[in-house]
């Protein structure tokens, strides 16, 4: 008698095959899920480069804001209400300078987290990046200083001072691109569309810009928002007098460029002020590159209680803001009242 065999029908052998194929999924998806985040994790990134591509990304998502509303073609509409009850705008210059921003960094750094003030995950695999290093940052920025992908976490706001654009208050509107390691910030740019002015820091290398020969702790000029103000005249009269002088602005950005010296140029664009104060609820895109660009000229961006921010995780800042350079902060903080 001929020994019996099995056949399978190719539609059996399909099936053997996918089932075979489940179980080693199940039995190596764990291992194999987990040596790609070590591989991730294993990772660097060039801080200098990184700073290089935060700068071309701010010039050119600068561009797009400026094209934008040079034509005329904002289409502003809300996105939601603040907690004052003030419009947040949404216009055609945040979009278009989001993808361009976005996907510049994406591109190029495509391990690091990035977050932006808006959510437009358009793919364009056309933003690339150069990967030329402006000289002044060859000069002043020592190469070779490199941080694990995994712990940077880079923040843009495409277009800083919405309302203000809105109102033909160009002078307000900065982007801005900040990277954080480990939640620290470490390098901030702010660049301004319609003066064409790049500022950029990196703490512990240095800057472009630097701390004005003087401040007033006495009686301070402080800088506040003039859209999401909240109580902070009453809070800032309360901690300096009925008489400080009270400047407000629109753009987180523009309010810290106010603290330092301006450039050639730049001086009858912005206005100056000893301390930037802000006690309501604020985007950590608005705020880390300015906090980099502080720390980088030896000046603090905390919290009204002195506490330090964290640019990971969430992107909800609370607890206000003061942000100094150039005077003693911890002095600043004392004056301030206990409530907000």
């Amino acid at each position: 008698m001929a020994p019996m065999g099995i056949r399978l029908s190719p539609l059996g052998v399909a099936v053997f095959c996918l089932l075979g194929l489940g179980v080693i999924y199940h039995l190596y998806a764990g291992v194999i899920s987990t040596r790609l985040a070590a591989l991730r994790g294993s990772r660097t990134v060039d801080l200098r480069e990184l700073l290089a591509l935060s700068v071309d990304a701010a010039v050119q998502g600068g561009k797009e804001v400026k094209i934008v509303h040079e034509g005329h073609a904002l289409e502003q509409r809300s996105k939601g209400k603040t907690k004052e009850g003030a419009d947040e705008l949404l216009t055609t210059g945040d979009l278009q300078s989001h993808k361009k921003m976005f996907n510049l960094i994406r591109n190029a750094a495509p391990d690091v987290t990035v977050y932006s003030e808006e959510h437009d995950n358009t793919v364009d695999k056309t933003a690339i990046w150069s990967r030329e290093i402006p000289a002044e940052i060859l000069e002043k920025v020592e190469g070779g200083r490199e941080a694990p992908a995994g712990s940077v976490t880079v923040w843009i706001d495409p277009l800083d001072a919405t309302q203000e654009y809105t109102e033909d208050l160009v002078k307000y509107v900065t982007t801005m691109v900040c990277v954080a390691v480990d939640g620290k910030p470490i390098i901030g740019v702010i660049h301004k569309p319609f003066t064409g002015f790049t500022a950029w820091g990196f703490v512990g290398q240095g800057s472009n810009l630097r701390p004005r020969s003087s401040y007033s702790v006495v009686a301070p000029k402080v800088i506040v928002s003039r859209s999401h103000s909240g109580k902070v005249r009453s809070f800032v009269q309360e901690a300096f007098g009925n008489s400080t002088s009270i400047t407000e602005a629109g753009g987180a950005g523009y309010k810290v460029l106010a603290l330092l010296e301006p450039p050639p140029g730049e001086s009858d664009s912005v206005d100056q002020a000893d301390v930037y104060i802000h006690i309501t609820l604020i985007k950590k895109w608005d705020i880390c590159a300015g906090a980099a660009l502080l720390a980088a000229l030896g000046g603090q961006m905390t919290t009204l209680k002195g506490e330090h921010i964290d640019y990971s995780g969430t992107a909800l800042s609370k607890g206000g803001l003061v942000a100094s350079v150039g005077v003693d902060h911890k002095a600043l903080l004392e004056r301030l009242p206990n409530g907000a």
